[in-house]
């Protein structure tokens, strides 16, 4: 019996046709993951598929769609047909429906998902370039195909970038806003009304599906708007007669970030941003000496002088492969905040190499109580670019093109672990 599904059009016209990446972005009431789990419990009818639901971040089945799906499940009286578990759904034709999460994952841990035939990425804005670049490789059995649905907040989050604007070959890619679906609530209308009446800039990204230049209380919400709208986020060359100075965050199972910097005059030009995470000092080192840029101070935070996860201090292992160390002042975290903001109007970012930190800039926030009362920042994925960003404005003004004495880029000497 051939099963009959009501979808929005632009839905059934991105959804339908064969293509290897399938996504639908927009605001808020739009049917986006209502469209796609009936689509996919449709397909799961039809033949045996394996599907994987993912997200950036799951701790608990609470947190995937599980529910989502289980209630369409019943909506399309599908429940003969569909064994609902606590964190799986199965199929009378051996379709199976799991959950996970990919932070985290390992392209070891993520064999497993090798069979998938359909993966549902959603709250895709969330996903990091890490996360695609384990999870895409990974979804490849015969005529498999990555379906993503999200509500756009940055146009520097990477899956804006690298399926709103570069395009992937072999994509359908569709807005789809509260316009396009034709059983959108109701109840909505008069907040609707009500936001684009009196917030015009909150509902264009509500409800329009439109980029934020930065996340709604955002630390640094203002200067990275103003980094945006004033174009400072544009083509920053490379200038071989300015010395590149390198800015640390210092990190090995979260983020270590680097900002590679450059001063002319006022002027601070972030020419590339590097984060990673559980590699060692060595290797961060080999990356940057593969750039072959015109290196002058490497700066750490005060923790740099501390023994590192992966051994030395962190200023010795740098020190030790040539490299000129100075050591951040300790100025406390506001009075940091401070003087980021104080040094913000001088920067330019390179977009093609640098876009990921005001990426993490515009994430920067605050702890807020039950009482919406805002306190220390958070300290998250996006804390270690800004915290990089701060020491950097402390030392920016240290900044010079003068020429040291030391011998740099020595080799890199391993011990018999092959680790520092």
């Amino acid at each position: 019996m051939q099963l009959q599904i009501d979808l929005p059009k632009k839905a059934t016209d991105t959804l339908v046709p064969k293509a290897r990446f399938k996504f639908l972005y927009g605001g808020r009431d739009s049917a986006k993951s209502w469209s796609i789990a009936r689509m996919l419990l449709a397909r799961g009818r039809a033949k045996p598929e394996r599907i994987l639901c993912t997200r950036e971040v799951q701790k608990s089945i609470a947190e995937s769609v599980h529910q989502l799906l289980c209630d369409q499940v019943q909506e399309l009286g599908m429940g003969d047909f569909y064994d609902i578990q606590k964190s799986y759904i199965y199929g009378k034709n051996g379709t199976q429906i799991s959950y996970h999460g990919l932070s985290g994952q390992t392209v070891a841990s993520l064999k497993s998902f090798e069979g998938t035939t359909i993966c549902w990425v959603e709250e895709a804005q969330t996903v990091s370039k890490r996360s695609w670049d384990i999870l895409i490789p990974t979804i490849r059995a015969p005529g498999s195909e990555i379906w993503g649905s999200f509500n756009p907040d940055m146009d520097t989050d990477e899956v804006y970038r690298r399926f709103v604007i570069k395009q992937q070959p072999d994509s359908i890619v569709t807005k789809m806003n509260w316009q396009d679906n034709p059983w959108r609530s109701k109840v909505l209308d008069t907040d609707r009304e009500t936001m684009q009446r009196e917030d015009p800039d909150n509902y264009a990204h509500v409800y329009e599906g439109m980029c934020r230049p930065a996340i709604e209380g955002a630390i640094y919400y203002k200067e990275v708007s103003a980094l945006r709208a004033t174009n400072r986020l544009c083509n920053v060359p490379y200038d071989p007669m300015l010395k590149v100075h390198v800015v640390v965050d210092l990190g090995f199972n979260d983020y270590m970030s680097l900002l590679l910097c450059q001063r002319l005059g006022s002027e601070i030009r972030i020419i590339r941003y590097i984060e990673d995470r559980q590699r060692y000092i060595p290797s961060y080192h080999q990356e940057l000496k593969d750039l072959k840029l015109n290196y002058g101070t490497l700066y750490l935070p005060h923790d740099g002088r501390a023994k590192h996860v992966t051994g030395p201090s962190a200023e010795r292992q740098f020190k030790d492969l040539g490299w000129n160390v100075e050591i951040v002042d300790e100025i406390g975290l506001e009075q940091g905040i401070r003087k980021a903001r104080e040094v913000f109007p001088r920067v330019v970012m390179d977009k093609e190499n640098a876009s990921d930190l005001a990426n993490r800039l515009g994430r920067y926030r605050r702890r807020v109580n039950s009482e919406g009362q805002a306190s220390t920042p958070v300290h998250d994925d996006d804390s270690h670019g800004a915290d990089g960003f701060r020491y950097m404005s402390i030392v920016a003004d240290q900044m010079t093109n003068e020429n040291t004495n030391k011998e740099f880029m020595k080799p890199i000497q391993y011990d018999n672990r092959g680790i520092f």
